[in-house]
C-alpha cells in the first residue's frame, strides 16, 4: 500500500549522521520533514509546535527518552509514531504496546524498510481513526437513543399514550418544529426535569 498524499514528518534521532539518512530517506519518498531533534526534549517541543502527521523517533535518546515523548506528546495529539532501536528486547517492545506506536523499526534501517514501515504505520493509524468515529457515532447513538426512551416514557406517563403513540408524538413534533427527533426529546426531558417530574 502506497501512501497518496504528502506526509509531514518530524524526527528524532540521537545520532547526527543517522539523522541526516533518514531525512534523506524520507524526502525521497516524497515526504516533508517538517522538523528533526537530536534529543528528547527537543523532540518534544518541535512536535508541539510542528504538530507534524508523523513521528520517527529513536527509543534511546538523551534528556527523555523516545517511549515517553510518544505517550506525553505524540497520543494526546494523536499522532503516529514509528519507533526506532538499536537492539531488541522483550521489554522495550513491551513498553512499545502503545496505541500510538503503529511501527517499528530496527537499526540499521535500509530505504525499503523505512517506505514499508511508513506506508503500514500511515494505513494503521487510518483504521486506528475509523475506528474511533464508528466508536464515538455508536456512543452518541446509544446516548440519543436513551434521550428519546426517557422522552417517550414522560410522554406516556403524562398524557396516558401507548409506546407507539408516544413515538408518534415525538415524531410530529420533530417535523411541525423542522427539529431533529433527538433534538425535540432533549427539550421534554428539560422540561420535564424543570417541573420535578
Amino acid at each position: 500500500m502506497v501512501i497518496s498524499r504528502k506526509l509531514r514528518i518530524f524526527i528524532a534521532e540521537d545520532e547526527a549522521i543517522i539523522l541526516r539518512r533518514f531525512m534523506d530517506k524520507v524526502r525521497s519518498m516524497g515526504h516533508e520533514v517538517v522538523g528533526t531533534a537530536l534529543n528528547g526534549l527537543d523532540a518534544e517541543k518541535g512536535i508541539d509546535q510542528k504538530e507534524p502527521d508523523m513521528v520517527l523517533i529513536d527509543i534511546n535518546m538523551p534528556g527523555k527518552d523516545g517511549l515517553t515523548v510518544v505517550r506525553e506528546t505524540c497520543a494526546p495529539k494523536q499522532i503516529p509514531a514509528i519507533i526506532i532501536t538499536g537492539h531488541y528486547s522483550e521489554e522495550l517492545m513491551e513498553r512499545a504496546n502503545h496505541e500510538c506506536v503503529f511501527a517499528y523499526l530496527m537499526k540499521p534501517v535500509d530505504h525499503q524498510q523505512l517506505e514499508a514501515a511508513i506506508n503500514v504505520a500511515w494505513s494503521k493509524y487510518e483504521q486506528y481513526l475509523d475506528t474511533c468515529a464508528e466508536a464515538k457515532q455508536l456512543k452518541e447513538n446509544l446516548a440519543n437513543r436513551i434521550i428519546v426512551e426517557r422522552a417517550k416514557g414522560i410522554l406516556m406517563d403524562s398524557f396516558g399514550l401507548k409506546e407507539s403513540e408516544a413515538m408518534n408524538r415525538l415524531q410530529k413534533m420533530s417535523k411541525d418544529k423542522n427539529k431533529k427527533l433527538v433534538n425535540i426529546a432533549k427539550e421534554i426531558v428539560e422540561k420535564a426535569k424543570l417541573l420535578g417530574m
